[in-house]
């Protein structure tokens, strides 16, 4: 059932997820849109396009897209779903977690320089620097989470969690919040990146993939919306209750996704891009939300108020 699960949430919810954000955003521009499931569409479209590959790259531009999306897929097997568990647990496998994606935007990285195009390093520049914001960020919101449960797995964390009460529903807002900044970082989206912008001075992902066509650009599309259902679904495990069923479980899960896809719609449709300077200062809001979550922990578990 897990496996089953798994594959309709790997096949099906990336495009799904992305199809909804745009509809929200030409829902509150007042235009019909395309439909939903217009991003699986040109999915396929980049699948039997051919490829146009630079004579001055190596064998890092050329793997870095299948590697980036193995990469991901083998990150959503280590996050558990809410009453099915985790294909992959064992202790310590967040860390597993982090580095693995982290391992995937390096080699993304590398083969944007492997261009040799000064725009493209300038964006692989800016990519590394948000995410030096957001992984110390999310390595304190995980320890916080294992210090306060005394467990070092993702599944051991959550089912901790949702069988506690008290100030842990405090902690469960503070690392969904967090999260949520997480998802407009990693996924590009506004106001730390757009991905519809065109303006080279101003992109960030989207630069760094401007080399890249046909299968391997379909790849790189399908793992950005993959990364951001993974989070989703890492967050979803701090608001779905234990004792649900499992079919509810589903029905919850899929909602949580429906949800976090609508709210990044609605954001991108109220908020302008943020300047280039002030994108750290939005990111650093996450780092804040960690450290509040680790200084409450610390605050209750040293006694509380006495």
């Amino acid at each position: 059932m897990l496996i089953l699960f798994q594959i309709f949430i790997l096949l099906f919810a990336p495009f799904l997820f992305l199809g909804i954000i745009n509809r929200v955003k030409a829902i509150w521009a007042g235009k019909k849109g395309s439909p939903i499931f217009q991003p699986f569409f040109d999915f396929q479209k980049l699948l039997r396009k051919n490829e146009v590959i630079s004579k001055t790259t190596s064998f890092v531009f050329r793997i870095a897209p299948t590697f980036n999306l193995a990469a991901v897929i083998f990150a959503f097997l280590l996050i558990p779903i809410p009453s099915f568990g985790s294909t992959i647990s064992f202790n310590g496998d967040f860390i597993l977690f982090t580095y693995i994606l982290g391992l995937a935007k390096f080699l993304m990285v590398l083969a944007a320089l492997d261009t040799g195009s000064s725009f493209e390093g300038m964006g692989a520049s800016r990519e590394v620097t948000f995410s030096s914001i957001v992984e110390p960020a999310f390595f304190i919101l995980i320890g916080t989470l294992a210090l306060l449960t005394g467990q070092t797995s993702f599944a051991s964390i959550f089912s901790m969690l949702n069988s506690s009460a008290g100030y842990t529903e405090l902690i469960e807002i503070l690392f969904v919040a967090a999260l949520f900044i997480m998802i407009l970082t990693e996924g590009s989206r506004v106001p730390v990146d757009d991905p519809n912008t065109h303006l080279e001075l101003t992109m960030i992902h989207e630069v760094m993939v401007l080399d890249y066509s046909g299968p391997d650009l379909g790849f790189i599309l399908y793992s950005a919306g993959m990364k951001m259902v993974l989070l989703a679904v890492l967050a979803a495990n701090l608001i779905i209750p234990e004792n649900f069923s499992v079919a509810y479980t589903a029905i919850f899960l899929l909602l949580i996704i429906f949800i976090t896809s609508v709210l990044i719609g609605i954001v991108e449709s109220l908020i302008a891009r943020a300047r280039m300077s002030h994108v750290p200062q939005f990111i650093f809001l996450m780092t804040a939300l960690s450290f509040i979550a680790f200084a409450v922990v610390i605050f209750f578990l040293r006694g509380g108020i006495k």
